[in-house]
């Protein structure tokens, strides 16, 4: 065991880095690995349970993860996208998959099974594809992530289908489904309750210690003992991770959770990829080629097409459509389970699992590149629905009050991109933002700033924007290449607009001024500036004295401060407290507790919430007197913590 560990571990090594190096995800490395030191390839491993025992736990900790990130709110917010897109999509490709495979003779229980595996798709891929393309936020970003986050929960149901099909129980196969689907119900409110109650006391009182151990400790008890507890109840060890998950996602502590139980969900998941490979017949795999070839083909085109016609039907125009289509044409990691699992369980035949297999290897393979330009393909066929997106927006921004014309454009409204708009609004200085956090953007509407929803890396938003009159453009994106693509679009409108960039350090500073940026501020540097101009002045050095020093350093590119002896950085027990602080808007309706009621009256100072603005028939007022009475229509700017103005907004809507 220990010298099939250090192949495992050597092998993964060497390919994680080489895909690493052609911009590959590691997934499609780890599944190289098993393929080659498998049974069916240098047979250096065996396929054995061992093995396969420890892979079923990178599942486990991958639907624990999954499980943070789910809830019952952002099943609401998303809802079209979640259970109407992502539903049919589940459905319809099961129900015709599963048909073509009956057409070619297999039982309907395998048909079934083989419709689901293939419904799937990569949330590895894919998740990690849009994110680095900034994509994430834009319409096909968010409605593939919807359709993902169906896919991914659809999973469950596969598995207790799974376990319900080849279950050798006296009951009939609906009677096993319907009792293995009640008992996942009493399963699923049981741990609901128990997480609802019991673990944010518990991780309160483990984050008190301040002890990194004893808190990653507690994060495996739970994710193991859940999935434990589901196993015992005769379902999947998956789906009490799952669970588990879920409950930890609704506490402050889920970022912290997420990041301690990331290396063990890395490195198992692997491990399970790994085991994929190792199921792959390199010696059929010239008989069955022309098979999967097709399988391929016709996998990738059914469901771009299915899913493009879904996602006109129900949500957005053909050219998110088509974009979101190409995005989840390919199988998936969860498809690769599905398959596993009814290899294990008996319902899929060596030949058919073959094909199978490989075939969703293959468009995982091809994955990558179809994410990547799902814009160019989509803009041949779709180019209309683009001009009507930028038409939209420069309608939007030329009808709000003061116009766009002469502005500062702010690029990215996160924190920094909100101070610097402060600061120009003390100075009545216009400004339009942009920025893909759809929920920021709504928010900040609501409370009367002039944001829009744009992704700046693409020429028509800019020019939507109306760059080319802006006084000054500012970056406030970390994101060294979205700061590159931005930089590049305005060198090829050949605008003269001043850019100031906001970077984290001084690594690319050069890249950034080559590439046409005026000003380059690294995040890291300037605050040593402030420390050290406080310092100076607290050591009675002349003012005067201590610009000339600051704006010398400035003056030189921070060329004095470019060198630094590097070390560790120490990080908080919850990165999600820093910062934590921020603005939020409330809308009062007429069924809301404060409508009718003066801002006194609310108390949100004893939540530590205090009301920076109060917006009424389009006017913003700062500062709102205590006495002032509240009506529906109005829109309260809050500020605290997200503890706080989740209490401070059940206060406001129930009293």
């Amino acid at each position: 065991m220990l010298e099939q560990v250090v192949i495992l571990l050597a092998a993964s090594v060497i390919a994680v880095t080489v895909f690493r190096r052609l911009s590959l995800p590691p997934i499609l490395g780890y599944l190289f690995v098993g393929i080659v030191v498998g049974p069916f390839g240098l047979a250096w491993l065996d396929n054995t349970e061992d093995i396969r025992f420890l892979a079923e736990f990178g599942v486990v900790f991958l639907l624990f993860t999954l499980g943070l990130e789910f809830s019952f709110s952002q099943l609401i917010a998303m809802r079209r996208a979640v259970l109407g897109l992502g539903g049919a999509q589940v459905a319809l490709s099961t129900l015709a998959i599963g048909a073509v495979a009956m057409m070619f003779g297999l039982a309907w229980e395998t048909a079934l099974i083989l419709g689901g595996a293939l419904a799937m798709s990569s949330t590895a891929i894919v998740i990690k594809q849009l994110t680095e393309q900034m994509e994430i936020n834009l319409p096909h970003g968010r409605l593939s992530v919807g359709v993902l986050l169906f896919q991914d929960v659809a999973f469950i149901p596969f598995l207790i289908l799974i376990a319900a099909l080849s279950g050798a129980g006296e009951n009939s196969i609906a009677m096993e489904l319907f009792l293995a689907l009640l008992t996942g119900a009493f399963v699923f409110a049981a741990m609901l309750g128990v997480g609802r109650w019991l673990l944010r006391p518990m991780f309160h009182e483990i984050a008190y210690t301040r002890s990194p151990e004893l808190f990653t400790l507690t994060v495996l008890l739970v994710s193991v003992a859940a999935a434990w507890l589901t196993h015992e109840a005769g379902l999947s060890l998956a789906l009490g991770a799952f669970l588990a998950g879920m409950m930890l996602g609704e506490t402050e502590f889920k970022h912290q959770v997420e990041a301690d139980i990331r290396p063990f969900r890395d490195i198992l998941l692997g491990l399970f990829f790994i085991t994929i490979g190792m199921l792959l017949n390199l010696d059929t795999l010239p008989s069955i080629l022309h098979w999967v070839i097709l399988a391929t083909v016709a996998l990738v085109v059914f469901k771009t097409a299915l899913i493009t016609l879904l996602a006109r039907k129900l949500c957005t125009d053909w050219n998110s459509s088509m974009r979101t289509g190409i995005s989840l044409s390919q199988g998936g990691e969860f498809g690769l389970a599905v398959a596993l699992l009814a290899i294990s369980a008996g319902l899929l035949s060596d030949s058919v699992a073959q094909i199978v297999l490989a075939t969703v290897i293959f468009t995982m393979v091809l994955a990558p590149s179809l994410v990547r330009f799902n814009g160019r393909i989509a803009s041949k066929l779709f180019s209309g629905d683009a001009d009507d997106e930028r038409s939209r927006l420069q309608h939007d921004i030329a009808t709000h009050p003061g116009g766009a014309e002469g502005h500062v454009l702010i690029i990215g409204y996160g924190r920094v991109g909100q101070n610097v708009a402060r600061f120009l609004e003390n100075e009545n200085i216009d400004f339009v933002a942009l920025d893909l956090d759809a929920v920021r953007v709504r928010t900040a509407r609501e409370a009367g700033d002039p944001v829009y929803y744009g992704d700046a890396t693409q020429r028509q938003v800019l020019e939507a924007a109306d760059i080319a009159h802006a006084r000054v453009v500012v970056i406030t994106y970390y994101d060294t290449g979205v700061s590159m693509r931005i930089l590049s679009i305005i060198r090829d409108m050949d605008l003269k607009v001043p850019t100031l960039v906001r970077t984290r350090d001084d690594v690319n500073l050069e890249r950034l001024q080559e590439a046409g940026a005026t000003e380059v501020i690294p995040d890291t540097l300037e605050a040593s500036l402030m420390v050290a101009s406080h310092l100076l002045q607290l050591l009675d050095v002349p003012v005067k004295r201590i610009v000339r020093s600051i704006q010398k350093v400035r003056d030189d590119r921070y060329a004095m401060m470019r060198t630094v002896f590097r070390g560790q950085h120490a990080l908080p027990l919850d990165d999600s407290h820093a910062f934590r602080e921020q603005l939020y808007s409330v809308a009062i309706t007429d069924k809301c507790h404060a409508s009718g009621h003066p801002l006194k009256d609310l108390n949100l100072e004893e939540l530590n919430v205090s009301i920076t603005a109060v917006r009424r028939d389009g006017i913003v007022g700062k500062d709102p007197a205590p006495d002032m009475l509240l009506k529906a229509g109005d829109v309260l700017v809050l500020y605290g913590n997200p503890e706080a103005l989740t209490q401070a907004e059940e206060r406001i809507f129930r009293g």
